[in-house]
């Protein structure tokens, strides 16, 4: 049902409606809440008793910040005022409160109601400023006076304010409308878990009546969207597990003339990778597994010993077969990294590997030099990839092309590419019928129940501890007062030929041309500022948010070949970037950070022999913001960082959460691990019953809208 059917709207607000991605009733009605705020507890200002804890709802109506008389103690000072009377509000020793607060400003206050010489007052108060006047203090704003506590708080935006919805939504309510919208989930479903049915959950979460209601009706929604993206992702595993994959039977004893090679043991977790991935080889279905490893914790060992598995086999769909594998990344730089690891680890194999991005096209071994790599034509590289004559292809996005031919593609390695969509995953199916085994690798360590959202279709495997001999980095916390000290520690490590990474912190803005302005600035004004101040006699590089790609890799690969010492940046450095001789890193701001974020950074410097720096650089003394970034500088490893994010900060926070299209209160079930693994197996138990969702349109419905999002 349109909106337009609930009233007239004028041009200014349907504009505004469609900001909100508001087109429908229905739209209006998933428009949930972002709080709620308490009128029954509210009094009017002559109604107030000394004593006691109250809230009030006013006009600020004046604000000054001053001295107190006596003790010169700084304070601010409000006078609010409702239709009953007015009172003060003082803040003592935190006057930058009042200048928070606008003159005319419609407020809420709360606190302790106090009397002095005569005079009543709020000392300290919690204030925020809500926009409009309640139009019932302590009566419901749906239903029948006094039954309801709670009243709910929308997100606004310019000519449409929160006052507004609710109004629109009262009509909605009032003439049933919400009462035409057919639940998507199956009743056996919401029985099994106690949630409230959808009419139920649509009224409570709007108009509850008290907090557990409203608490009630946000998980079931909550589960609605997680459940929502399993089934999609479930359904997505179903067709991939309808393919036919080449048998690779290999087990692990059977890699020791790599892992000889390698010359270092395996980690428990590298050891079981392996074994997890082989075990999958031997289905006989594709493979979608993700391998999801700490910074630093050897995914690239894992991936070159399976592939080492896929190039070794002669499967007996076809004995005959050249098995190949495709290794693709995000970047150039990233393409050429992976590329010259797998030549040191299959060098003297016979294994001949190509490279393949958009401007570099490369082969190994080169027929004039065993040892080196070579340039070709891409027409030449195509040729010997559709012959099966190229073991390995490294590569970007060039190795989907539909110009490129594989001989008997059998696996493919997608590494830092979060999320590999369905549509791609197609695509690299061949013209023989034979879809190759898929591991996606990422070095951004998630909490489980966002794994488990995000990575619903693939099997996963964690790498959570480190390779011997790595050296763990030593983090620490540097005041305002330490920067010198710490400047003149750097310099001397810089002249013995180390080299360091600046990063300067994310400054986040509704408006995303504004926020890379401000991004490059910081970084620009900082490389200044330290050419100028402190590292005179050293070359400095700069990354910023404005720079095209090409630009950005340009000036990598310099600080990578030592032609720059220092490199100042905004969080823009490639994950995976390895320069091996950059074994110090300043993060400024670092409070601004999630800790996911910091301890991805903090990777840029784990991949040398020598001694690694992290320097940690905060403005802030608060006590919650020290605590958090001693926590960084413990944490074994990034898992338990994320976690830590997700239960201190909330999941909206977590590492580019928002990009993956997961809405506010979806995200709320990631706090809450069981409601998503009963999501997970409700939707794996579905699609086993009903693939096609064939007995249930409506949720076929809602997963076809899902399968356009590409999480990534």
């Amino acid at each position: 049902t349109p909106i337009e059917q609930t009233g007239r709207l004028n041009p200014a607000q349907q504009k505004a409606l469609e900001r909100l991605g508001i087109k429908t009733v229905k739209d209006l009605l998933y428009h949930f809440p972002t709080r709620y705020g308490s009128t029954a507890e509210a009094r009017r200002i002559s109604d107030l008793v000394t004593g006691e804890e109250t809230a009030i709802f006013g006009t600020v109506k004046k604000i000054e910040t001053k001295k107190s008389f006596r003790s010169r103690i700084p304070m601010g000072k409000a006078t609010i005022e409702d239709d009953t009377g007015s009172i003060d509000v003082v803040w003592f020793n935190q006057p930058y409160l009042a200048k928070m607060i606008s003159a005319s400003a419609i407020v809420k206050v709360q606190g302790k109601v106090t009397e002095k010489n005569g005079r009543v007052s709020i000392a300290n108060p919690h204030i925020e400023e809500i926009g409009e006047m309640p139009e019932i203090v302590g009566k419901s704003l749906f239903g029948e006076g006094g039954e309801s506590i709670l009243y709910p708080v929308y997100r606004e935006t310019r000519d449409i304010t929160s006052r507004w919805i609710f109004h629109k939504l009262q009509k909605i309510f009032n003439e049933h409308i919400h009462e035409q919208i057919l639940d998507p989930i199956p009743e056996t479903i919401l029985e099994k878990y106690k949630l409230p049915t959808l009419k139920t959950a649509l009224v409570w979460i709007h108009a509850p009546k008290k907090p557990g209601d409203a608490l009630s009706a946000r998980k079931r929604f909550s589960f609605e969207e997680i459940f929502t993206i399993q089934l999609a992702r479930q359904k997505s595993r179903a067709l991939w597990d309808k393919e036919d994959a080449f048998t690779i039977d290999k087990k692990l004893s059977d890699l020791d003339p790599l892992l000889d090679i390698l010359g270092f043991p395996l980690t428990e977790g590298q050891k079981n990778s392996v074994e997890s991935i082989l075990k999958d080889f031997k289905r006989g279905e594709p493979m979608a597994r993700l391998l999801e490893g700490d910074v630093g914790s050897g995914k690239t060992a894992v991936a070159a010993l399976t592939t080492y598995a896929v190039l070794t086999s002669h499967p007996k769909e076809r004995p005959s077969a050249r098995l190949q594998t495709a290794y693709m990344v995000p970047t150039e730089i990233l393409a050429r990294q992976q590329f010259e690891n797998f030549i040191q680890f299959f060098v003297g194999t016979g294994v001949q590997i190509g490279l393949l991005t958009g401007k570099t096209c490369l082969k190994f071994p080169s027929k004039v030099n065993p040892n080196e790599a070579t340039k070709i034509s891409k027409a030449q590289l195509k040729k010997w990839c559709e012959a099966g004559d190229i073991g390995v292809l490294v590569g970007t996005h060039a190795l989907i092309q539909k110009t490129l031919k594989f001989r008997d593609l059998a696996f493919v390695i997608i590494d830092e590419q979060h999320r590999f969509g369905t549509n791609q995953r197609q695509k690299l199916v061949q013209k023989d019928g034979f879809a190759p085994h898929l591991l996606s690798m990422t070095a951004t360590p998630i909490p489980r129940s966002l794994a488990l959202t995000l990575y619903g279709d693939l099997d996963l495997s964690v790498l959570d501890t480190l390779p011997p001999g790595r050296k763990p980095v030593i983090t620490t916390i540097i005041k305002k007062d330490n920067r010198n000290e710490t400047y003149n520690f750097i310099k001397e490590k810089l002249r013995e030929g180390r080299q360091l990474y600046v990063i300067c912190p994310r400054i986040d803005e509704p408006d995303p041309t504004k926020e890379k302005a401000l991004n490059a600035k910081s970084a620009i004004e900082e490389a200044k500022r330290l050419k100028k101040e402190v590292f005179q006699e050293f070359n400095i590089g700069l990354i910023h948010g404005k720079m095209k790609p090409k630009e950005k890799e340009d000036v990598m690969q310099e600080f990578a070949e030592h032609k720059t010492d220092i490199l100042v940046a905004t969080s823009v450095i490639e994950v995976g970037i390895n320069v091996p001789n950059a074994t110090m890193i300043i993060i400024e701001g670092a409070e601004r950070f999630g800790l996911s974020q910091l301890h991805q950074l903090r990777g840029r410097v784990m991949r040398s022999s020598y001694e690694p720096y992290c320097f940690v650089f905060t403005e802030s003394s608060s006590d919650k913001t020290i605590r958090r970034l001693k926590s960084f500088t413990t944490a074994k490893n990034g898992f338990e960082l994320a976690e830590h994010d997700l239960k201190e900060r909330g999941p909206g926070e977590l590492s580019g959460a928002k990009q993956w299209g997961i809405s506010d209160i979806g995200m709320e079930a990631l706090q809450n691990i069981k409601m998503v693994e009963a999501a997970r197996n409700e939707a794996i138990e579905l699609i086993e019953q009903d693939p096609d969702l064939t007995n249930h349109p409506l949720l076929s419905e809602r997963i076809s809208k899902l399968e356009t999002v590409h999480f990534e």
